[in-house]
């Protein structure tokens, strides 16, 4: 679970709540009108502009930004090692039997693809396209958080000037101005609400939860490579360090793992 997702959520609306609460009653800053228009609009423009099958698929995506495990570039480092130890030692038909203890799927192709023969050209290939394909993907998912966070300001504009034309046909009913002028302002307030609070952070989320894990798969990549290469495990070790952000790195030097 990413606790910093779910309290950055429950702080900025409640912060909000409590704002509003100081100052006035919260009751008149909810209008259900305002809501149908900013969500209405903005999920039937996001149905418009994306195909159904990417907007189901993200829904599989959005739970990234909640719930999430942290990416662990550091111990995939000494495990790439030993298997570089171990095709040094023993060639690479050794990998075969260790091969099934290797969780990670796309790891798990890369040395089964070496055991199996392939030549490094068609292993960068393939790879690669797994990440490529990978990334693609997860921009569908973000530029749909992306394109929501765009439209729900907009239809606040609009339930503006919806609210504005009620009140210019109604200015003999105070009562009809008084509820037409609120549908008006409430509807900014929330497509700027969902906006900041909700879809452009979330996007932004996902946005680095995706370059997290294709980082993580590059590392993967490029020690792939270096096994089938026939480099010195201190070598393959050294470029794997070299993919780490500073803070891992640090940790890295700092553990026990380090050559």
């Amino acid at each position: 679970m990413d606790i910093a997702t779910f309290l950055g959520i429950l702080s900025a609306f409640g912060l909000l709540a409590i704002a509003i609460m100081t100052r006035g009653e919260f009751s008149i800053f909810f209008d259900l009108s305002s809501l149908l228009v900013v969500l209405g609009g903005t999920f039937g423009a996001t149905l418009i502009n994306y195909p159904m099958k990417d907007l189901i698929r993200v829904l599989r995506v959005v739970k990234n930004a909640f719930f999430h495990k942290e990416t662990d570039y550091v111990s995939i480092i000494p495990e790439l090692v030993r298997y570089s130890r171990l095709t040094r030692k023993d060639g690479v038909l050794a990998l075969d039997k260790v091969i099934a203890e290797v969780d990670d799927q796309f790891f798990y192709e890369g040395l089964r693809m070496i055991v199996d023969g392939a030549k490094p050209e068609v292993i960068k290939e393939v790879l690669r396209n797994e990440i490529d394909f990978l990334a693609a993907r997860h921009r569908v998912g973000i530029s749909i958080f992306k394109a929501m966070g765009q439209y729900s300001p907009a239809f606040g504009m609009i339930g503006t000037l919806i609210g504005l034309i009620l009140m210019l046909r109604s200015l003999n009913d105070v009562n009809q101005i008084a509820s037409s002028m609120a549908l008006a302002l409430v509807t900014t307030f929330y497509g700027a609400i969902l906006a900041n609070i909700l879809f452009l952070p979330i996007a932004g989320k996902l946005k680095e939860r995706s370059e997290a894990e294709i980082l993580k798969k590059e590392m993967i990549l490029a020690g792939i490579l270096s096994i089938q290469s026939g480099e010195v495990p201190g070598m393959v070790e050294q470029r794997m360090v070299s993919f780490l952000p500073t803070e891992y790195r640090r940790l890295y030097m700092k553990s026990d793992a380090m050559m």
